[in-house]
């Protein structure tokens, strides 16, 4: 396959701002816990989320945004990240649709291009070599 220097460079783009986006969220839950857990009581009916498990869910995303950031086994890590975020993006329907509704926060619209790049870059991930451990 003929390498495309503008393609790769822009999938490396993508890849990185979307590892900065979700590592955000992932020190969120070792820097400030009580948040995450109102966030996971909030979305994710896990009301009762008590500090290790917050803890676990920090070390186990932190583990799959590295090995995503570097491009390490594109398949697994890349369509986890697509699901994780997904699943993200689902559970806060509300806060999306209708845009200007009661419950609405447009800021959770940011989600959804994002979601759209991550999947662009799963169906992308055989071009993703720039920078990328696969």
């Amino acid at each position: 396959m003929e390498r495309d220097s503008k393609l790769e460079a822009s999938l490396l783009a993508i890849r990185l701002s979307t590892a900065a986006f979700l590592l955000v969220w992932v020190a969120d839950k070792f820097v400030n816990p009580k948040h995450a857990q109102a966030v996971l009581g909030g979305f994710y009916a896990m009301k009762d989320a008590s500090p290790t498990l917050v803890l676990g869910l920090g070390i186990a995303q932190l583990l799959l945004v590295l090995a995503f950031t570097v491009g390490w086994q594109r398949f697994w890590t890349y369509g986890a990240v697509l699901v994780m975020h997904g699943i993200t993006v689902a559970v806060s329907w509300f806060k999306i649709i209708p845009p200007f509704g009661p419950s609405a926060n447009l800021l959770f619209w940011a989600g959804v291009p994002v979601l759209a790049a991550i999947f662009a870059l799963f169906m992308l991930r055989d071009r993703d070599r720039l920078l990328s451990a696969g």
